[in-house]
């Protein structure tokens, strides 16, 4: 039977399965969710597409590729948008987590109920380039946003979100969604906003049956500046803003598989002069502008996929002996290069709550996380160690080289959003940087 969600009294959602009585009489519920506890009630074999509300009340809805059906409240953009759907655990930095352009070809839920109260503003954007700007297809929160309460704001966030172009959806049982993934995985999925409420349940289920997933496919290019450039800013300051890097005392070439501005601001501030090249740049390119260091950054989509071109550059730039320092994507990278594989995630590590343990200090980090494929520990060659590893599941989190200046964590020591526990790594980075300028 498929299952449906709708919105019940007080804006509460529950599940209700075709043919099956629900808890409730219809008669307790309010008039949305009546619409949808009368639809469930009737027969459908297996596999069936959801029926249709007959009212005009919910203008949004998530359309899973199993036939799951969640009926809700449109925000934003309007249209229908596929993708994979995961949640992010996050109780903050909701603007950072869409501009992220590791979340393309994504739809995130956030487990948080309240999103969108401080509204939006042009300083916290994660996107580094115009080809960043395919980050989030579709966002999905419990309750619907409200006016912007912050001194910051620029935009409400709802406008933002249109804006931009990501579907939002509001109103549904975001725990039962989390619950979903958490015990079946990251499933495909459409969302769809139309304000007429008019939704072709079967079309859009075809669409997320149809749609291939993240396995095998490299958004790295999709995501990636076309032309190198230069960055000179730290992080952004309560009473000043943006600073800029007036005195750089390294050069460092940033790998751009989907970049974070703040990796670029944290490296500034330990006084990095930051060329960003292309995700497809030669380790010749690279190594001609004579950098200090290396940095291999986050990114979107299937490592595999990526590391088909990148994984034999990155392994000049490790034989070159210049330090090299991975993030996410580039951690997962970084590890193809040096002959370990990559695996696919059930759920994958979406947050900003996640214990990691440093191998070395035996010390516990509460680190920023996102994303869906991780290092296959069992693969390692001998001459990597693994560094760090999660504490929720065990997974890989770091690794590093025994006898070369090489690195890399699964997770995000530049946070945005998140806890700042882990920007030693960058500290370190430079003292490696350092250590060859000597």
């Amino acid at each position: 039977m498929r299952r449906q969600w709708g919105i019940g009294a007080a804006g509460r959602s529950a599940p209700l399965t075709g043919g099956a009585t629900p808890p409730n009489s219809p008669s307790r519920l309010g008039p949305l969710a009546r619409e949808y506890v009368l639809a469930a009630g009737k027969k459908s074999g297996s596999g069936d597409a959801a029926s249709k509300p007959s009212g005009a009340a919910a203008t949004g809805v998530l359309v899973l590729a199993d036939g799951t059906v969640f009926y809700g409240a449109g925000q934003g953009a309007t249209g229908a948008a596929v993708g994979e759907v995961c949640f992010n655990t996050s109780m903050t930095g909701y603007q950072e987590i869409l501009t992220d352009p590791s979340y393309a070809a994504q739809i995130v839920a956030f487990t948080f109920p309240h999103v969108g109260n401080v509204g939006s503003n042009v300083e916290d954007m994660e996107g580094s380039s115009p080809a960043a700007a395919a980050a989030a297809r579709g966002a999905i929160f419990r309750a619907a946003p409200t006016a912007p309460s912050n001194y910051r704001s620029d935009l409400a966030f709802d406008d933002w979100l249109a804006g931009r172009g990501v579907i939002g959806l509001s109103g549904i049982d975001t725990r039962a969604l989390t619950r979903r993934i958490r015990e079946r995985g990251m499933p495909n999925g459409v969302i769809a906003h139309d304000p007429t409420g008019k939704f072709d349940i079967d079309a859009l289920k075809a669409q997320a049956k149809a749609w291939s997933g993240l396995e095998g496919m490299d958004l790295a290019k999709d995501v990636s500046t076309a032309q190198s450039y230069i960055v000179q800013e730290g992080r952004w300051r309560w009473d000043g803003g943006v600073p800029e890097v007036k005195a750089a005392k390294f050069d460092v070439v940033v790998f751009d598989y989907g970049v974070k501005r703040n990796i670029l601001r944290a490296l500034g501030d330990i006084g990095a002069r930051c060329h960003v090249v292309p995700a497809n740049a030669t380790a010749e390119e690279a190594l001609a502008k004579k950098p200090d260091g290396v940095v291999l950054s986050n990114g979107p989509g299937d490592p595999a996929a990526t590391g088909a071109y990148a994984a034999k550059e990155i392994r000049k730039l490790v034989d070159s002996g210049v330090p090299v320092f991975g993030i996410c994507l580039g951690h997962q990278m970084l590890g193809l290069a040096l002959g370990a594989k990559t695996i696919k995630m059930p759920q994958g590590h979406h947050g900003a709550n996640h214990p990691v343990k440093d191998k070395a200090t035996d010390k516990v980090e509460i680190v920023s996380m996102n994303h869906g494929f991780a290092v296959d520990r069992d693969t390692l060659p001998a001459d990597v160690e693994e560094t760090h590893v999660s504490l929720f599941d065990g997974s890989n989190c770091g690794i590093a080289m025994k006898d070369k200046p090489v690195f890399s964590v699964q997770y995000h020591p530049e946070a945005s959003p998140g806890p700042q526990d882990s920007h030693y790594l960058f500290e370190r980075f430079a003292q490696e940087m350092a250590k060859r300028k000597r």
